[in-house]
């Protein structure tokens, strides 16, 4: 698909990009040939073949979820200068 300068200049008023009348040559053939890749890959048959998740058919090795921590939240709440209902009380500081 070969875009001419009207069409590049039409997309950039679309996109609201200001596209130098030295440059739209270079704009042109670049995204002209772009197009054609896009337009080379969509021909390939892909029937029968199953999208991949990731191209490596690796498992991640990941560390076990466990609990290293115990819950010390009742302490906490202890030492805090203010709480109420298993929270912590602060001064306001947004109005």
């Amino acid at each position: 698909m070969a875009l001419d300068n009207a069409d590049i200049l039409n997309i950039a008023k679309l996109a609201r990009l200001q596209v130098d009348a030295s440059q739209v040559d270079n704009y042109a053939s670049s995204i002209s040939s772009i197009l054609n890749l896009v337009d080379s890959m969509q021909q390939v048959d892909t029937d029968g073949i199953e999208p991949l998740a990731n191209p490596l058919d690796a498992q991640q090795r990941l560390r076990a979820d466990q609990v290293t921590a115990s819950n010390k939240r009742d302490e906490y709440l202890a030492i805090a200068p203010k709480t109420e209902a298993g929270l912590f009380l602060v001064p306001k500081v947004i109005e």
